[in-house]
């Protein structure tokens, strides 16, 4: 007979959800997880590991058609767009089967179906419309003394905006394209935008991006997305802000959208359109009513730990708010089980949690912008250095970049860190660390980075804070 009582059962097998599975079977808990569609979640599966690797394709393909400035050669250099997807659907695959290995290690009991909270402590799970892993549990009444929502989110949708699936696309449709489009709408300047643009942009379509605030990648220092959208027009990226598109009108195979923009109205036809206008958390149909869990906006109402308004109830991730970012959700999951075993863990700090867009040129940032810092009546400290002062820039043909970091004039605390350039993705951590280490300038002058790097960029943008600046 199977299985019914957990210590811990969580409900959804994302980024969060799997994490703090695992995190709890470390911590000697019985561990349950409901899912109904995918192990990994949307990130795994359909967000951040698939877009990466079409991502990486359009790099390489980039790369290929500018073999000359690299002393190389590359003839009639050319792509298979099913081939591209294909690609990407199996690094999702394996990313899939990665989480059922890791539930396998650390005996995690997988239970397949829909989940409803009936009450404090007790779930029912109904089939799923996807067919269950082998040796999953099935639907039924599970019983756990702590029970953990990590339902995550889906697209946004706007009323008159609707995604088809053919010719109006979510990220699902824009990741698995039936046909690659020559000319493409992206509704949203935000991080999942702004990459479809990119990639869609560096495999020939010509692209219009429409933002309704004044900047694009509106969560971003102003002056990293004036440098980032510069290199976007140079790319042939047509951007329209502070405008929003008002009606598509939908035909055989093309998309006529109207656009508002500073009191002007405008037309375009475009082959397909993406609405990239941001997430909301799946909260509905949980049974979170009835139980009296409170909600607020669409996301679930947690303290610091991750507790609900109901005791023994506790949500993680984007159902728990913003930012919706799945190291968000790991850590705060992680977090939550360790204040449940009661190791008295450090709450999250939200001003910690770094961003990362993987277009081209890539973005980064952690903690305030200068424009934040400002409006905290902050006296600050402002250091900037570009690429084009960095010899391993130089070196790769990636000389257009930005680092800028923010201080506190009294104190010499790092208080954000903002990048764009080649790899600024995987250089935003060396800030991260720094600022999660209550790091100094002074001490992030005597530290002693290697030569020849992009991070000698992050140095660099130090010292110019303090006037001392070698490279400039």
């Amino acid at each position: 007979m199977a299985d019914t009582s957990f210590d811990v059962l969580i409900i959804g097998a994302g980024p969060g959800g799997y994490v703090t599975a695992i995190r709890a079977a470390q911590l000697g808990f019985k561990v349950a997880v409901v899912e109904r569609d995918f192990l990994g979640g949307i990130c795994s599966n359909w967000g951040c590991i698939p877009t990466k690797a079409l991502l990486r394709s359009a790099e390489i393909y980039h790369y290929m058609q500018h073999a000359k400035d690299y002393g190389l050669s590359a003839e009639k250099v050319s792509f298979d767009p099913a081939a591209i997807v294909k690609r990407s659907r199996a690094v999702a695959g394996r990313m899939n089967s990665g989480v059922g290995y890791l539930f396998k290690k650390n005996k995690i009991n997988l239970i397949w179906g829909e989940a409803t909270l009936e009450a404090p402590g007790k779930v029912s799970v109904k089939a799923s419309k996807t067919e269950a892993p082998k040796g999953a549990l099935g639907p039924g009444a599970y019983q756990a003394k702590h029970i953990i929502v990590a339902t995550g989110a889906r697209p946004r949708v706007l009323p008159g905006l609707e995604p088809d699936k053919k010719l109006v696309w979510t990220y699902f449709e824009a990741m698995n394209p039936d046909k690659m489009p020559k000319s493409l709408l992206v509704i949203g300047s935000g991080a999942i935008g702004i990459e479809f643009a990119s990639f869609y942009r560096t495999m020939g379509a010509e692209v219009t991006v429409v933002e309704v605030l004044p900047q694009i990648l509106p969560v971003e220092d102003a002056e990293i997305a004036a440098f980032a959208r510069k290199q976007f027009e140079k790319q042939g990226i047509r951007i329209v802000t502070d405008a929003k598109v008002t009606k598509l009108d939908k035909k055989t195979d093309s998309v006529t959208a109207t656009i508002e923009a500073g009191g002007k109205t405008q037309s375009i036809t475009v082959d397909r359109v993406i609405s990239a206008v941001g997430v909301v958390g799946n909260i509905e149909n949980l049974g979170l009513e009835k139980i009296g869990v409170k909600t607020e906006r669409g996301i679930i109402k947690v303290d610091e730990f991750s507790t609900t308004s109901v005791p023994g109830i506790y949500a993680i991730g984007d159902v728990a708010g913003p930012p919706m970012l799945a190291h968000k959700a790991e850590h705060e999951g992680v977090v939550c089980i360790e204040a449940i075993k009661g190791l008295h863990p450090h709450p999250m700090n939200k001003a910690m949690i770094p961003g990362c867009t993987y277009c081209f040129p890539q973005v980064a940032s952690v903690g305030l912008t200068e424009q934040a810092a400002k409006e905290k009546k902050l006296d600050v400290r402002v250091g900037r250095f570009p690429f084009v002062g960095n010899g391993k820039a130089i070196a790769l043909g990636e000389d257009q970049g930005l680092v800028k970091v923010i201080f506190d004039k009294k104190t010499g605390q790092l208080l954000g860190a903002h990048l764009v350039g080649a790899e600024v993705t995987e250089l935003i951590q060396g800030f991260v660390v720094a600022m999660n280490l209550e790091t100094t300038e002074e001490e992030l002058m005597h530290t002693i980075f290697p030569h020849p790097t992009l991070s000698e960029t992050m140095k660099e943008a130090v010292l110019d804070a303090y006037g001392r600046v070698l490279n400039m």
